[in-house]
């Protein structure tokens, strides 16, 4: 069941302190070369379960467009590549790419999301307020929305 990450979820779990959550939710994580180099200055010695895997030859089509960052094209045309189960990318033009590319994307929040589902923290809001701190982007509709959906905001 491969699962693929970009640098920005990676950089942004990392940023809270919550990248442990990755190998609970997927065992492990592979990351392109592009995305290796990109994580290099918020996670300097990458944890022993994300490996990176370098690509075959070529990218596909899909991934070509120049408003991806390489990282995004790398991850994309990699879980393309390895028919991953799944692509964790923030950035919306590349999911946007990507979900194009029939794959199944998440986020850092949606990570977060799948954590508090499945019992490894607690409380979102704390988690989502920490990931704001850290200059993440989120919508305050968005943002109500995600506690409403984890059970923590009542409509």
């Amino acid at each position: 069941m491969p699962v693929v990450s970009n640098s920005s979820p990676l950089i942004a779990l990392a940023a809270i302190e919550r990248l442990e959550l990755l190998p609970a939710l997927f065992k492990s994580v592979l990351i392109p070369p592009a995305v290796a180099q990109e994580i290099t200055r918020s996670i300097p010695v990458p944890p022993v379960w994300l490996s990176m895997k370098a690509l075959g030859t070529g990218l596909p089509t899909v991934v070509l467009r120049r408003t991806l960052a390489d990282g995004e094209r790398e991850a994309i045309a990699l879980a393309i590549e390895l028919r991953a189960d799944l692509i964790i990318l923030d950035d919306l033009p590349a999911r946007r790419v990507a979900k194009a590319a029939g794959l199944n994307v998440i986020g850092a929040v949606g990570v977060l999301l799948g954590a508090k589902r499945v019992g490894l923290i607690d409380r979102l809001r704390p988690e989502l307020d920490n990931l704001l701190t850290h200059s993440f982007f989120l919508s305050p509709q968005l943002y109500d929305e995600l506690l409403h959906v984890a059970g923590e905001l009542d409509r």
